[in-house]
């Protein structure tokens, strides 16, 4: 393995290391939410942190999951919550880095799950739905876990989204051979849009009402219309001529 090839091994490492500490200090603030003790904030820590690459490092079948195999992972996700459990983040600061935290969580991990989908050989689709997977795959397993619906299923700002647009930049720049400039871009772009939709609370539609054609309204109005008249054959009296 030649030194550059070493270096984007870390670097890659390195973002899916901060990704991990930032989603379980999520699940460790969702925890505080729902009025856990410790070992709440434990457990949906290490789910925030650590779900969303055991279901793709499973997926990909490339060996145990790197959660698994590297202790560092186990013990940056434990961190996370004890940082949570000691940490109100209750001012308005607080507030602001946790949204920061969140949006750089969901580019870093698009780009990795991207990046090591196509390591394993598999096509430019399979990396993005991988990289969405790695995005949101640990809040959804946490949201699933406090009997919420998952952020992913809509109702939020664009978080999904996010994660697809930054797997989309990681595919095409590794495509171009420049997957460390990818990680980067990827990274900054879904957290940009994830920063902007909540600003402007951009969502995406929930449903989609096609408008009736106007002719036939008129029939139906004038269809109900008719009917709500009284005959005047029922009153003893004829129609005028």
């Amino acid at each position: 393995m030649d030194l550059n090839a070493a270096t984007f091994d870390e670097i890659l490492r390195f973002v899916d290391l901060a990704g991990v500490l930032a989603n379980a200090i999520l699940g460790g603030i969702a925890a505080r939410t729902a009025r856990l003790d410790m070992v709440g904030f434990v457990i949906l820590a290490i789910l925030s942190g650590l779900g969303g690459g055991l279901i793709r490092d499973t997926l990909l079948q490339q060996g145990p999951p790197v959660a698994l195999t590297d202790p560092a992972y186990l013990a940056i996700a434990i961190t996370g919550a004890f940082i949570a459990f000691f940490v109100p983040f209750r001012g308005r600061w607080s507030q602001r880095s946790l949204v920061l935290i969140d949006a750089l969580a969901i580019g870093s991990w698009a780009a990795v799950g991207a990046q090591k989908t196509l390591e394993a050989d598999l096509g430019w689709l399979a990396a993005v739905a991988m990289g969405i997977v790695t995005a949101v795959g640990g809040g959804a397993v946490r949201d699933v876990m406090l009997l919420r619906i998952p952020r992913i299923f809509g109702g939020n700002t664009l978080y999904a989204t996010s994660a697809l647009v930054s797997s989309v930049e990681m595919v095409v720049l590794s495509g171009l051979g420049m997957p460390t400039l990818g990680s980067f871009v990827a990274m900054a772009t879904g957290a940009l849009l994830s920063l902007l939709a909540r600003r402007y609370g951009w969502t995406l539609p929930t449903e989609v009402r096609i408008p009736r054609p106007r002719l036939w309204s008129d029939v139906a109005r004038s269809f109900r219309r008719r009917r709500q008249e009284p005959d005047a054959s029922e009153h003893g009296t004829e129609p005028l001529a």
